[in-house]
C-alpha cells in the first residue's frame, strides 16, 4: 500500500515509517522543509489545501534550493500522492515541549487544527482520495477522570486540552464527508526511551531519584511505543473500523506505581516516597503541569473488542521491552 505520513520525523512517525517500509509499503513522507530525497513531498500545514508543493524527485522544483512555490514543471506534489491508499496524520507542536504561554497554546492549537483542515482539503482534491485517514488525537479528550474508568463513549471534558482535542477531531470531518474512512488515535502516554516522559525520567531512575508528582495517586493511562505502532498498523488494515479509538494499555497505573516500576526496571532504589508538590510543578512548568497532575483512567475498549492483541499489556513488561530497545 502507498501511505503518506505527516510528522514522520517525530518519535511515533519515525517508528511507523520504519515499520511500514520494513513490510514493503511505499511511504511518502510529508515534510515542511524542501524535499531532500525521493519519497518526500513538501507541505505547508498553514496553507489552504496543505500547500502541497513539490516532490523530491530529481529534476523537480522540489529539490533543495527550490523557491517553495507550486511546481510549474517536473512532478507536482499532488501527483506524488496519486494512488495513495492511506494517510497517517501525526504532525503537531509538542504539548509538553514548552511552557504554556498564551502564544504557545495558540501554536499547539494551530499546528493541529489548521494542519488537519489543510490536509483534508488537499486529500479531497486528489483524483482518487485515499480510502483511509488515520489522525493523531489524545486521551486529553476526557480531561481529569479521577478513579472513574472511561471509554470512547465518554463525553469530552471542559479544560484546554479537552477543547483542543474536540476541535482537532472535528477538523477531520471534511474527509469523512468525502467518503474517506477516518480513524482518530486517542493515544495515552507513549513510553519510549527515545523521547517524551520516559526519556526525561531515565537519567534519574538508576539513582532512585524519580519522584512522584503531588500525591502520586493520579492514574496514568500509558501505552508502549511498540503497541502504539502495532495499534496504528492494525487500524490501517481494518477497513471495517472508524471513529475514535483509545490507544492505552489494559492496565493503567498510578504515578507512584509507575515510579516504582521504572526504578525496578533499571535496577535502581525505589524512592517513590520522594514527592514534587503540585505548587512546585506549577511554578516550574506553568499550566502545562496539568499533564502531570491529571488523573485519567482510560479504557481501550474498542481496540480490545476489535481483537487487537497487546504485546505489552502490563507496565513491567512494557518497560523491560522498551528499555531493551535502546
Amino acid at each position: 500500500m502507498k501511505v503518506a505520513v505527516t510528522g514522520s520525523s517525530g518519535l511515533i512517525g519515525t517508528a511507523l515509517v520504519a515499520s511500514l517500509r520494513a513490510d514493503g509499503h511505499d511511504v511518502i513522507r510529508l515534510v515542511r522543509r524542501p524535499p531532500r530525497a525521493a519519497g518526500e513531498v513538501r507541505w505547508d500545514p498553514r496553507a489552504a489545501d496543505a500547500g502541497l508543493l513539490s516532490s523530491g524527485t530529481p529534476g523537480s522544483s522540489g529539490t533543495p534550493g527550490s523557491s517553495g512555490t507550486r511546481a510549474s514543471s517536473g512532478m507536482p506534489g499532488l501527483s506524488a500522492l496519486d494512488g495513495l491508499g492511506a494517510c497517517v496524520h501525526l504532525a503537531g507542536a509538542g504539548v509538553a515541549d514548552h511552557r504554556w504561554t498564551a502564544r504557545y497554546k495558540a501554536e499547539i492549537r494551530a499546528s493541529r487544527i489548521l494542519g488537519t483542515r489543510a490536509l483534508t482539503g488537499a486529500l479531497a482534491k486528489l483524483g482518487q482520495p485515499p480510502a483511509t485517514l488515520v489522525v493523531a488525537s489524545a486521551i486529553g479528550w476526557y480531561g481529569d477522570t479521577g478513579g472513574r474508568e472511561v471509554d470512547e463513549s465518554a463525553p469530552a471534558g471542559p479544560a484546554f486540552l479537552s477543547r483542543l482535542v474536540q476541535d482537532w477531531e472535528a477538523a477531520a470531518a471534511p474527509a469523512a464527508d468525502t467518503g474517506i474512512r477516518v480513524v482518530h488515535l486517542r493515544s495515552g502516554l507513549v513510553l519510549t526511551p527515545r523521547g517524551g516522559f520516559l526519556a526525561r525520567l531515565l537519567p534519574l531512575a538508576p539513582f532512585g531519584l524519580c519522584p512522584r508528582f503531588s500525591s502520586g495517586r493520579q492514574v496514568m493511562s500509558w501505552i508502549s511505543l511498540s503497541d502504539e505502532i502495532g495499534a496504528i498498523r492494525f487500524l490501517l488494515d481494518r477497513e471495517d473500523l472508524s471513529g475514535a479509538f483509545n490507544l492505552t494499555a489494559p492496565a493503567p497505573v498510578t504515578n507512584a506505581e509507575f515510579t516504582a516500576a521504572l526504578s525496578t526496571a533499571v535496577g535502581g532504589r525505589d524512592r517513590s516516597w520522594l514527592r514534587v508538590p503540585a505548587p512546585v510543578l506549577r511554578l516550574a512548568v506553568g499550566e502545562a503541569a496539568v499533564e502531570l497532575l491529571t488523573s485519567a483512567r482510560v479504557s481501550s475498549r474498542r481496540l480490545q473488542e476489535a481483537d487487537y492483541q497487546f504485546r505489552y499489556p502490563a507496565l513491567p513488561g512494557a518497560l523491560a521491552a522498551e528499555l531493551a530497545s535502546r
